[in-house]
């Protein structure tokens, strides 16, 4: 019971510990000619990690496998900031639209059958990955009936939908689309015998479905913090930060619920690191911890915390760990856990034993975490999914 009471009070969005979000292809209207309707422009949006949405809820992970898939591996921790950037798997269909014609107000999407949170693989048998791919099926159209390819929890519906045009004169579907996101967020370890890092401790959900949004390819480029807005009770806070669209660091394959996971192609940020085995759940107490985590400019320190409780192993939950920070330092800089914060290794008798995942709104002195032998095995489990 003590732990439904916290989860109540706490933020109920699985965090997608992307600070600073910035939307590369934020929604947009479905359209062909023009990129404005009805007053509504193509914007870029910020988005926090563990967003307060209270729609979201947690979802059963995708992957499991035996404990013992992560007895005596030894990992990098790492609590390093980075940019994501990740693109979809389809286009998500965040919400529904009216559209205004010379005969009234209609819209096709619903009338269709098309729901919020479906996401649409293929239209008129082509495959779809962007808006800009969308928008050009919906040209080709030209009014006429169209097929699409839609998913919906993870089933495989046909729809057939007609598009009409708008007072514009542009053919349009009346679904808002996303294609792609992009922020910053916070490593958790690198595996050095298989060159996979771990990110966030959950996976990047869409801001308006709840949803995780289904990854197609993404990637990690350097970024760094610029400043910090202290989280206090009722208002968590948040990492504003910066990041260098040049370079790539690595590529994702993964984003599921205990993590976003890939392969580093640029060692340079894990130089004179050192590597520390990752414990067992039954090797996790309840007592003094450590954070490592980066809050200003692109250096990682560690900080006290306690670890207060290890929550018995439950199937598809990954709050694992309730936290507390008990460094004066980082009370005083953050109030506690802030937004992007997400993935902050947690180290305890030189071990790694989790990660930083969700900060209680109504305390953020206090939080949840995910354990490290969960990440792991996550990642070997979607590493043989990628392969």
């Amino acid at each position: 019971m003590e732990r439904e009471r916290e989860q109540e009070k706490e933020n109920r969005d699985k965090p997608w510990a992307l600070e600073a979000l910035q939307v590369l292809r934020v929604v947009v209207l479905v359209f062909t000619l023009g990129m404005i309707l009805r007053g509504l422009a193509v914007t870029s949006s910020a988005v926090s990690v563990m967003s307060t949405d209270d729609r979201q809820e947690d979802v059963i992970p995708t992957f499991s496998l035996p404990t013992a898939a992560s007895a005596g591996r030894m990992v990098i921790p790492l609590g390093c900031t980075v940019g994501i950037k990740l693109f979809s798997d389809g286009v998500l269909v965040v919400g529904l639209a009216q559209i205004e014609t010379e005969s009234g107000t209609v819209s096709p999407a619903r009338d269709c059958g098309l729901k919020t949170g479906d996401i649409i693989t293929h239209m008129g048998g082509q495959e779809v990955n962007s808006i800009e791919e969308v928008q050009q099926c919906l040209r080709q159209t030209e009014g006429s009936q169209v097929s699409l390819t839609v998913t919906r929890s993870e089933k495989e519906l046909q729809l057939a939908v007609t598009p009409v045009a708008g007072q514009n004169s542009s053919f349009q579907l009346g679904a808002w689309i996303r294609d792609s996101m992009a922020g910053i967020g916070t490593m958790t370890f690198f595996d050095p015998t298989t060159g996979v890092f771990g990110a966030l401790g959950h996976g990047i959900n869409d801001i308006d479905t709840a949803q995780l949004m289904p990854l197609r390819t993404g990637g990690i480029l350097p970024s760094t913090v610029s400043d910090v807005k202290k989280g206090v009770s009722g208002s968590p806070g948040e990492l504003h930060g910066v990041f260098d669209v040049a370079k790539e660091l690595g590529g994702l394959f993964a984003n599921t619920d205990r993590g976003v996971f890939g392969q580093l192609t640029d060692l340079s940020m894990i130089k004179g690191k050192t590597a520390m085995e990752v414990a067992q759940r039954s090797e996790v107490k309840v007592g003094e911890a450590t954070i490592r985590s980066n809050i200003a400019g692109d250096a990682v320190e560690e900080y006290t915390v306690k670890i207060t409780h290890v929550y018995p192993e439950t199937e598809g939950d990954t709050r694992s760990l309730m936290l507390e920070v008990t460094d004066a330092r980082l009370l005083e800089l953050t109030g506690g856990i802030v937004q992007g914060m997400s993935g902050s290794p947690v180290l305890q008798n030189g071990k790694l034993v989790g990660a930083v995942t969700h900060v209680l709104v109504s305390d953020p002195t206090r939080g949840y975490g995910i354990l490290a032998e969960d990440m792991l095995e996550e990642t070997i489990c979607a590493e043989e999914q990628a392969s």
